[in-house]
C-alpha cells in the first residue's frame, strides 16, 4: 500500500512558476514509476509526465520544455517543476504511483495503482 500526498499548489500569474511535491509513504518508493496527471473542470483527467524507476521521463507535448519531473528516493518524494505557466495549465494536479516497470500505458490513468488527493493550480492574472 502506498499513500501519496501532494503539496505546493496555488495561484500564480501567467509566466510564473510553481513546484509541486508528492510525498509517498512506504519503503518501496524507488520501485514505483511516479506520474503527474491533471484535471480541469469539465475535462478528462490527462497525463502530464512520469518518471520511471530507472529515471527515464516522459512528458505530454503540452508541457514539454516547461515542466520538469524529478524524484528523490531518499525522501520518498517526487517533484514537478512548472515554469512559464499558462492559464490553460489551470487544473487539479494529481500524483500517481505505477508498479509496472514497462513504459506501455504510462499516459493512461488506468496504468497507475495509487493516487493522491490532488492539489489545485490556478494560473490567472
Amino acid at each position: 500500500q502506498v499513500q501519496l500526498v501532494e503539496s505546493g499548489g496555488g495561484l500564480v500569474q501567467p509566466g510564473g512558476s510553481l513546484r509541486l511535491s508528492c510525498a509517498a509513504s512506504g519503503r518501496t518508493f524507488s520501485s514505483y514509476g511516479m506520474g503527474w496527471f491533471r484535471q480541469a473542470p469539465g475535462k478528462e483527467r490527462e497525463f502530464v509526465t512520469v518518471i520511471m524507476r530507472t529515471g527515464t521521463t516522459y512528458y505530454a507535448d503540452s508541457v514539454k520544455g516547461r515542466f520538469t519531473i524529478s524524484r528523490d528516493n531518499a525522501k520518498n518524494t517526487v517533484y514537478l517543476q512548472m515554469n512559464s505557466l499558462k492559464p490553460e495549465d489551470t487544473a487539479v494536479y494529481y500524483c500517481a504511483a505505477r508498479s509496472s516497470s514497462s513504459s506501455y500505458g504510462v499516459a493512461a490513468y488506468r496504468g497507475y495503482d495509487y493516487w493522491g488527493q490532488g492539489t489545485q493550480v490556478t494560473v490567472s492574472s
